[in-house]
């Protein structure tokens, strides 16, 4: 062996300080190191805090309160490679740190600091921390517009690029952040970053392609966006991507990118060419897709084996290459899932929501995949495809597509269900596909689903309610389906829905009710069950909507007199004059309502508007209560009635109905052969009484006859007492129902002119005639000049004292002027069909006017329309006036 040579070791220089190797276990040690001249030790100290950092998120926060912040950043734009690419490793971690994000908020270069560190000549570390933290940032609007402002959005485009995938997941991600921003969707067209995202779906990674997803769905929100990424052909790649059955864990994500494209017509028009939507719907209906045309001359092939499940946050590989075999035949479709089903229906859905994409959704038969998916167990995927036929049935070819291809009875199935949302859903599509659609009517009912909807209108979900009202109100179009809804008891059950909280609801069952209380029987029926009492509480909603309905209801309703009347006692008239006085409040249907409640109620009419026209029919129970003043109450004849006598103007009552005397005789005679019976039993009773005491009484009994002749006496007396007081506190406990006065003259009258002047066949005789007779039974002719020296106040009051009651009938007037003529003209006249109008003047004027043809009633001569006649029933009763002359205004005013 050879001699062993002794290594020659030179000592350092004297002037060169010796290497001290130092072992350190406290960060605040570290963190002065971060403030070392020696580049080595800057390294190394950052290296060992991006070490500490990375273990939990208190220690980010221990070393920022070290002051670990200020150092580190001036290290980041050192000019050694190794400190920039270690102090950025630190850095980028530390900001999932919120207090770090905070700091570095107020650090004015510590964004652009990131920014820079993203230059091509960085390495790829640096290129992945500064996307981090730029990730990281942009999760405050603030940082977001700080990296637009200092341009960091073409340096994160180009990270997409990278070989590196931790470079692309966190340039990816900071995009998708920057993106919740406007100004950054607007701009990433121009940064040319579209591409780049859609060639990240065919990362080997997940997440990744979660992530590109993500920033796709955002980016698609802008219509810009959106055209550049038809030309980039993203919805076959999209289309593509849903058909992988092995990344359905992103499919959600795929679908939703699809529906912010669908929602142009130019991105259905394209799938339509190229027969990508129907592939969808093929896809999300768990079919065989139909087989594409080959683009370019080279055929697509479709993945066949199932792929496993990949975790969206793992970073392992998404295994998004299809398998090189293709599927063997017969081989089962692999079901896509239940969200994605659910977010495929409201991508429709939101497509539909213009008309020309619902009719190319139509063409391509959207509603067989919609209707497919009613019958999913899922009850969130049942919800979906019901609001996406509700909306796609706002096409009419829809509508019959939909019930053409058995849809009606799956929705009408699903009315039963436990589910609110889906009972919502299934209601919705049925209000809309029943709307203008008889047959879908027919339909409804056919499958039984009257019933149903009936029982809906008291479900505790107010949007089930609501749109139950609205197919019953369609379904109310047809006379038939009308009568069977009322069978089931629409009607009553209506008024649930008016007594709720929620206006929609409000206004849908007002609505209904408008279309089922149209005849008598429904009327009495809603009436009864205090109906009209809501709909007038609803008149004094703040909702347009509702006021309109519940006045139009009220319109249907008052087509009878004991509903108008019903209204008025419940200041339904009053409420409906407010609302016309008002400025904002003031609409068409409750001016109908007031119109057609007073043509229900004329005696309301006269008072509120001092004018009946010639449809206007005078019956019995009319009365002029006198011109009603502004904010008071019309009061009903029964109140009229019941009111002590005053000496103001007296109500006048048309009622021609004969005295019922004989029923008076009749009944006064009944009750006195009850008294005359009552006496004989109780005498009778008493001298059985007698006799029985005076012969079961002892020979020594003390009393004398005398005596036992008096409490005898006595006893009869005080038991016939007891029996009228009996007799009187039970007549007193039936309440008869209010009787009109009668008016035997009145009918007196109405025979008269029915068999003397009615046969006459000129109308201008006729009214000749009658105003002749008005005037004879009112007093007579009064001469021009005499009307004040002319006495009827007197007899008119001495009439009310007669009556004890301040409601005079017409017929016992026999002193009248203006105001009882033209009544009596008026009551008469629409007796024998002569038609007049009444119009109440001031200071007690009234007239009538006529229509008379103004022409000669020779054959052959002209013909001009009709004119307008004032009668004169005073000065020269008979005597016609011509409204716009002189003389008829004169008439008119005092």
């Amino acid at each position: 062996m050879g001699k062993k040579v002794k290594e020659d070791k030179k000592p350092p220089p004297d002037d060169v300080f010796d290497v001290v190797a130092l072992e350190s276990r406290q960060a605040g040690t570290v963190v002065l190191m971060l403030n070392s001249p020696e580049e080595e030790v800057q390294a190394k100290a950052c290296e060992a805090i991006y070490k500490f950092v990375e273990k939990c998120d208190e220690n980010r926060k221990q070393l920022l309160d070290l002051g670990a912040g200020d150092p580190l950043l001036q290290l980041m734009q050192s000019e050694d490679r190794l400190v920039r690419r270690n102090a950025c490793m630190a850095m980028g971690s530390m900001t999932a740190q919120p207090d770090v994000r905070k700091y570095l908020r107020k650090k004015e270069r510590s964004i652009p600091t990131f920014i820079s560190l993203l230059a091509p000549e960085e390495d790829s570390v640096c290129h992945e921390f500064s996307a981090l933290g730029l990730s990281n940032m942009a999760t405050e609007f603030s940082s977001k517009s700080a990296i637009y402002e200092n341009g960091g959005i073409e340096p994160l485009v180009k990270c997409l690029t990278s070989n590196d995938p931790d470079v692309q997941k966190n340039g990816i991600e900071a995009l998708a952040q920057m993106m919740m921003d406007y100004q950054t969707r607007a701009s990433i067209k121009d940064a040319e970053g579209l591409a780049p995202m859609l060639d990240l779906l065919k990362s080997e990674f997940q997440i990744v392609q979660k992530l590109a997803l993500l920033a796709l769905d955002r980016a698609s929100q802008d219509a810009e966006n959106r055209g550049a990424l038809r030309e980039l052909e993203a919805m076959s790649r999209l289309i593509d991507f849903v058909a992988k059955p092995e990344l359905n864990d992103l499919h959600v994500m795929a679908v939703m990118v699809l529906s912010n494209l669908l929602e142009d017509l130019e991105s259905l028009e394209e799938v339509k060419e190229t027969g990508g939507l129907k592939r969808l719907v093929a896809l999300i209906t768990d079919q065989t897709p139909p087989e594409e045309e080959p683009k370019g001359g080279k055929g697509e092939k479709k993945a066949g084996s199932r792929a496993a499940k990949k975790s969206a946050k793992d970073g392992k590989k998404g295994g998004s290459e299809p398998d090189k075999d293709d599927a063997p035949p017969g081989e089962a479709i692999i079901p896509t899932l239940p969200d994605v089903k659910m977010c495929a229906a409201k991508a429709i859905a939101r497509s539909a929501r213009n008309a020309e994409n619902r009719k190319i959704l139509h063409e391509q038969e959207a509603e067989k995949m919609l209707i497919h998916l009613l019958a999913h167990e899922s009850t969130e995927v049942q919800t979906a495809a019901a609001q996406a036929l509700a909306v796609m049935s706002e096409n009419l070819m829809s509508k019959d597509s939909i019930r053409e291809w058995d849809g009606m009875q799956p929705l009408i199935k699903l009315l039963n269900s436990e589910n609110g949302d889906v009972k919502e859903g299934a209601s919705l599509a049925l209000a809309n596909l029943t709307t203008s659609n008889s047959t879908n009517s027919h339909e409804v009912s056919n499958f039984s689903g009257t019933e149903i909807l009936v029982n809906l209108l008291t479900d505790p979900r107010e949007e089930v309610v609501a749109n139950a009202a609205c197919v019953l109100t369609n379904m109310a179009t047809e006379e038939a389906l009308r009568m069977e809804a009322q069978g089931k008891g629409v009607v009553t059950t209506l008024i649930e829905g008016l007594k709720s909280k929620n206006t929609s609801v409000q206004a849908k069952t007002a609505l209904c009710v408008a279309a089922y209380v149209c005849d008598s029987d429904s009327r009495a029926e809603f009436r009864n069950a205090s109906g009209i009492e809501h709909l007038v509480i609803l008149l004094h909603s703040g909702n347009d909507e509702v006021r309109r309905n519940a006045s139009w209801a009220i319109t249907v309703c008052a087509v009878d007199e004991p509903t108008a009347t019903e209204v008025c006692k419940l200041g339904g008239m009053e409420i409906l004059q407010d609302i016309q006085v008002s400025g904002t409040r003031k609409n068409p249907f409750a001016e109908a309502a007031l119109e057609r409640l007073l043509d229900s109620n004329l005696s309301a009419k006269y008072a509120l508007t001092g004018n009946l026209s010639s449809t206007n029919f005078i019956e019995n129970g009319f009365y002029d209560a006198g011109q009603l003043r502004p904010g008071s109450k019309f009061m009903t004849l029964e109140e009229c009635c019941k009111q002590d006598l005053n000496d103001k103007r007296a109500i006048l009552l048309v009622n021609a109905k004969a005295a019922p005397a004989a029923q008076q005789s009749s009944s006064q005679q009944d009750v006195e052969v009850k008294q005359d019976s009552s006496k004989t039993s109780v005498s009778g009773k008493s001298s059985r009484t007698g006799r029985e005491s005076k012969a079961a009484s002892p020979p020594y009994s003390g009393k004398s006859r005398s005596q036992r002749d008096r409490e005898e006496k006595q006893r009869e007396e005080e038991m016939q007492a007891q029996l009228l007081k009996e007799a009187m506190s039970q007549g007193g406990r039936e309440n008869k129902p209010f009787e009109l006065p009668a008016d035997p003259a009145l009918l007196k009258y109405m025979e008269e002119v029915t068999e003397k002047i009615q046969p006459i066949s000129s109308v201008h005789e006729q009214v000749t005639t009658l105003a002749r007779f008005v005037a004879e039974k009112m007093g007579g002719s009064i001469e021009k000049g005499q009307l004040t020296n002319f006495s009827w106040e007197l007899p008119i009051g001495q009439i009310k004292f007669e009556l004890k009651s301040n409601v005079v009938p017409i017929g016992k007037i026999k002193t009248g002027i203006h105001i009882h003529r033209a009544l009596l003209f008026k009551a008469l006249a629409d007796q024998i069909a002569v038609p007049c109008t009444l119009t109440r003047g001031e200071y007690n004027r009234a007239w009538n006017e006529i229509m008379l043809p103004d022409s000669d009633p020779t054959p052959g001569a002209p013909k001009f329309p009709p004119r307008a006649y004032i009668v004169d029933l005073i000065h020269d009763p008979g005597h016609l006036m011509k409204s716009d002359t002189p003389e008829a205004i004169t008439y008119r005013k005092l």
